[in-house]
């Protein structure tokens, strides 16, 4: 600025009107730099007399201003710097009086509305290079209310040149997230072109505790991420490595770790700076060395999570399968922060866990001696092993889809030790106890009589019902995935759903199944074309046909297919229904998936659980429906190893072949085959006999489709289910009157510790979940941590899933490890403990503590 803009400046400033109460105006030019004091002597102003102090007209510039002339407008140019107040013999006068400064440094100062104060200044004047441009001087600006210190000034341009928040953490965060080597790094580059790299190592060295010479950023990251480490993984991983380990600034890197981890937009960046370092210390091969236990509650490095398995899996191959083990180690890992990298091998070991504690649980089950007691057995738990087997393969199969290079070999060892229990174990002592006991009952009746039959569905369910009815009938939906079904529809409708079985009929192939659903008194075959084509009253009853059929017992029937129906506009579903009390819609994703491949057969019964709730869903809303029947025609096994000519019976020796598959024979009255099993034909007038291969066996066809089966006899391909489900309003009366037992709720978290004071800053405390899962109460997910008295989080973050299925009080307890973060605690004011239920169904609680810890500092000098 040029003495004559400030001629102009101090000449409008003079003009302005008096402040209330003031009849003059005193202005005091502070110029420390003395940038002007020649220019002093020749300036004038109108009505405004100009005053000049130095060292040695102090009390005669007192003098003139507080005595001898209390009227003039005065213009007190001061070069002077006051190091204490006792030294400012005008100290009063200044306190009423106005301040101008016209340096570059002030004019910066105040331009970006900072204190200005000799260091300021100082630290103004050093970094001068990054306040020459003005956007840089805005941004300052904005935090200027948080710069009371030049070491706040520092962070402020750091955060700047960074592009964050002017925090240690933010900036450090942002320098390793631009690259690890110094040169290449183009935040850090930026830090010296304004020459503050120094004060970056200053801040680094007093937060993380690295000091070194070399000054690298390769070293830093290593330094922060083995001393965050070290908190919760045995040292014994670490030797040699002691340079890079500063226990007494572990509390600071730990939360610096931990605030990247919980960021969900950067946790990618540490994800690959992560894998840098584990595999420049080889801390794979360290971790290799010790035990689980030494390391099974760290997440910073991912490979902790593949050693974790690589063990885990060691462990099932060479037939040393812990079942709670896996269960517990599963539970700990899954709220871990690099758990979705892994969830396919975790999901996968898991469910092999669960299949190991069925097997152990079950090794004296399979000597039933009836048919009814069997399948008693299998509807009630034996069904389980098939969902275990089931989400064991989804986890396979996606893990396929997202290899790891150290996993894949031992998760495929995995999948033999799977393939042992499920295919080998369990179908074999089932189907053999099951085929022993039903035998002659299939062979004279055809079926088991005293369980309910598909072909008495239409009879028992829709004939006689007092309202409108919607059947969904999903292809080649087995039990256990309509178990499933019925467990998502609770939890996401409000609803009452019971689930019943029936037993298909053989052969348990669509076109016998979907007949047997249909109004019928019985079922008919005849040969047409070459095909075996299956009848009600003479009518065929392949698709384009069973509407016919249906209107033949209630004309105000609807037949649709899923596929059609769900993208059509809701006014013309609502068309198509109206004035209808009889809906059968037909749904096709498991069974058309085989069609592509076995091995997809898994993921769409997952497809097919979430497209039935949608259908379910559009029914209601969209028709108000209330009454919906959910069932399947047949349903089907499954299993992943590959076929032995063993596992094979050949078509050789079959005489007069009607129709045949990989399950099932149909045949003239002359054949007898002793190695199938003999069922009785549903249509007795037709002559023909049933044959079905015992056990987990194949007949030989050309073609695909050996893995995934069904036609034949087995419990998974016979067992149909059948949801009943019912839709209440909120002003159904028995909702009402038992809403508490149809709504679903999460259930609820608990703290189980009762003291409530913490005396260290690393500490445990114990939850428990209050009841187990049921119908009506849903696995949650829990987030704790603790606030202080103004709601600012004060530890790290904890999750608990809590979705324990027993009732066993012991086995929903969780015990938990709590990081309090750097800082000072007064044990006089109250901190409080958060429970925070993710979903928001249940209000967060709040639980007072008192925090006592005599030397938690953990403050330093420059973020002070």
């Amino acid at each position: 600025m040029d003495l004559e803009e400030i001629l102009k400046d101090l000449q409008k400033r003079f003009k302005k009107p008096y402040p209330e109460f003031y009849n003059r105006r005193i202005i005091f030019w502070m110029d420390r730099d003395r940038e002007f004091e020649d220019e002093i002597d020749n300036l004038q102003i109108p009505d405004v007399k100009v005053i000049k102090m130095s060292e040695n007209n102090k009390f005669r510039v007192k003098k003139l201003l507080s005595f001898d002339d209390l009227e003039s407008d005065f213009l007190v140019y001061c070069p002077l710097v006051f190091n204490e107040k006792e030294d400012n013999w005008i100290y009063d006068v200044m306190i009423y009086s106005e301040e101008f400064r016209a340096d570059l440094v002030s004019m910066q100062i105040n331009e970006m509305n900072l204190v200005d104060s000799v260091a300021v200044r100082r630290f103004v004047k050093f970094y001068k290079k990054f306040f020459n441009a003005k956007a840089r001087r805005q941004a300052i600006r904005k935090n200027a209310s948080r710069i009371e210190t030049p070491a706040h000034l520092e962070l402020a341009i750091m955060g700047e040149i960074a592009g964050c928040d002017m925090q240690a953490k933010d900036i450090i965060r942002e320098v390793l997230k631009a690259g690890i080597e110094n040169d290449n790094n183009v935040v850090y580059q930026e830090f010296i072109n304004y020459e503050i790299d120094e004060a970056f190592w200053t801040m680094v060295g007093q937060g993380t505790g690295y000091h070194s010479e070399g000054k690298s950023l390769e070293d830093l990251s290593v330094h922060i991420l083995l001393t965050a480490t070290s908190r919760n993984i045995n040292k014994e991983a670490f030797i040699g490595l002691d340079d890079f380990i500063s226990s007494p600034h572990e509390a600071f890197c730990f939360q610096f770790i931990e605030d990247w981890l919980r960021n969900v937009d950067e946790k990618k960046s540490l994800y690959e700076l992560a894998r840098f370092i584990e595999k420049e210390i080889m801390l794979d091969e360290r971790l290799m060395n010790l035990d689980i236990a030494n390391f099974e509650s760290s997440e910073v490095f991912p490979c902790v999570d593949e050693i974790i398995l690589i063990k885990l899996m060691r462990n099932i191959k060479n037939d040393i399968i812990d079942p709670e083990y896996i269960s517990v180690i599963c539970d700990k890992r899954r709220v871990g922060a690099w758990y979705e990298e892994f969830n396919s091998y975790y999901e996968g070991i898991y469910n092999m866990g669960k299949m190991k504690d069925f097997y152990n649980k079950n090794q004296t089950s399979f000597h039933m001696t009836s048919a009814k007691e069997v399948w008693k057995f299998y509807t009630d738990k034996f069904y389980l092993m098939d969902t275990y087997y089931r989400k064991f393969h989804r986890a396979y199969q996606k893990s396929l889809r997202n290899s790891n290079a150290k996993l894949d070999d031992l998760f495929k060892f995995t999948v033999d030790k799977a393939e042992g229990i499920y295919k080998h174990w369990f179908l074999d002592k089932l189907l053999t106890n099951w085929c022993n006991v039903s035998g002659r009952e299939f062979e004279e009746y055809g079926k088991i009589s005293e369980i309910k039959q598909q072909v008495d569905f239409y009879n028992n369910n829709i004939k006689n019902a007092k309202a409108k009815v919607y059947v969904i009938i999903s292809d080649a939906m087995r039990y256990e995935v309509a178990k499933e079904l019925s467990v998502e529809l609770k939890k996401d409708m409000q609803c009452k759903v019971e689930i019943d079985d029936m037993s298909g009929i053989f052969p348990t192939i669509t076109p016998f199944g979907m007949a047997a659903l249909l109004p019928n008194h019985g079922l008919q075959t005849e040969i047409r074309n070459n095909n075996l084509k299956v009848l009600v009253d003479g009518e065929s009853t392949d698709m384009p046909n069973r509407e016919k059929v249906l209107q033949k017992a209630n004309k105000d029937s609807r037949v649709l297919k899923y596929d059609d129906l769900i993208h059509m506009k809701r006014e013309e579903r609502k068309a198509l229904v109206k004035g209808m009390e009889v809906v059968y819609i037909y749904h096709d994703q498991i069974d058309a998936a085989s069609h592509i491949s076995d091995s997809r057969v898994f993921s769409a019964c997952d497809k097919a659980i979430v497209e039935i709730k949608n259908l379910v869903r559009i029914l209601v809303h969209d028709f108000s429906a209330v009454n919906i029947m959910i069932t399947s025609d047949h349903g089907f096994l499954y299993t992943y190893e590959e076929f032995t000519e063993l596992d094979k019976v050949s078509k050789e020796g079959f005489e007069g072949v009607v129709d045949y598959g990989r399950r099932y024979a149909i045949m003239d009255e002359f054949a007898n085959p002793s190695f199938l099993m003999p069922i009785k034909f549903v249509d007795e007038k037709s002559g023909f006999k049933g044959f079905a291969p015992r056990h987990n066996i194949r007949i030989k066809k050309k073609g695909g489709g050996i893995n995934f089966v069904h036609g034949g006899i087995s419990l998974q391909e016979m067992v149909v289910p059948l949801i009943r489900y019912r839709h209440l309003r909120n002003d159904n009366k028995e909702y009402r009157k038992n809403r508490s037992k149809y709504d679903v709720k999460p259930v609820e978290l608990n703290i189980l510790s009762t003291g409530r004071k913490i005396s260290n800053m690393i500490f445990n405390l114990s939850f428990y979940q209050s009841e187990m899962l049921s119908v009506n109460r849903e696995a949650s997910n829990y987030l704790l941590y603790f606030v202080d008295e103004y709601g600012e989080k004060i530890s790290d973050e904890v999750r608990i899933i809590a979705d324990k299925n027993t009732d066993n009080e012991q086995d929903r307890v969780f015990n938990v490890t709590f990081n309090l973060k750097t800082g000072k605690y007064d044990n006089k004011k109250a901190y409080n403990l958060v429970i925070y239920e993710e979903s928001n169904q249940i209000p967060p609680k709040k639980i007072e503590f008192v925090i006592d810890i005599p030397f938690a500092t953990g403050e330093y000098d420059f973020f002070s």
